[in-house]
């Protein structure tokens, strides 16, 4: 083999192995890379799964408090309605008890109140008060039963009052007592869930 034939066959051979290891190097690097690109899909997925997850619980945190809000508003118009419904109603009650207070029925009643109390006081004295709208009432029963009955200073809108002082007794039968214990006691029946 010439000088020549000689140079070119280590030409080649130092072309090949440089092939192999530039091929070699570039596989590895390929490799490395695709590694690396793996490794960021996982963390770009992995980032975007904890991005998706907080921006749903922030969502779903807006949305209830956007309902509860919208609850609350609700509660506070139906708690509005049922107080103008409850006024109305109790007006109508006020309505239907001076009716009432202008029957013989209610003359009756006032009767049946101090018999009541009468036999609740036993031999005790006792002091019977009236409305001062019952006036002329007042002067019938007062003759019927027999005892004297006092007018009251001040309204309470029907009914009686009496007290039996040796037993430390108040008894209030009186319609604007028992109007505010009826108002105050009052709830609408949503149907069965109640209310709050």
């Amino acid at each position: 083999m010439t000088i020549e034939e000689k140079l070119k066959h280590f030409q080649d051979i130092c072309i090949e192995d440089a092939r192999e290891r530039s091929n070699r190097m570039l596989d590895e690097y390929m490799t490395a890379l695709e590694k690396t690109f793996e490794e960021h899909k996982a963390d770009a997925k992995k980032n975007a799964d904890l991005e998706v997850k907080l921006e749903t619980e922030k969502l779903e945190r807006e949305t209830n408090k956007r309902l509860s809000i919208e609850q609350l508003d609700l509660r506070r118009e139906a708690g509005r309605r049922q107080d103008e419904l409850k006024d109305k109603l109790f007006v109508e009650l006020k309505d239907k008890l001076a009716n009432f207070m202008e029957t013989e029925e209610y003359e009756k009643f006032l009767e049946n109140q101090v018999k009541a109390v009468k036999e609740l006081a036993g031999d005790e004295a006792f002091v019977v008060y009236m409305d001062p709208s019952d006036g002329e009432k007042a002067r019938r029963v007062s003759l019927y039963m027999g005892i004297a009955i006092r007018i009251s200073d001040y309204s309470f809108l029907g009914g009686i009052r009496a007290v039996i002082p040796g037993r430390h007794i108040l008894v209030d039968n009186s319609f604007q007592t028992r109007l505010e214990e009826a108002r105050h006691n009052f709830k609408f029946d949503l149907g069965g869930k109640g209310s709050e």
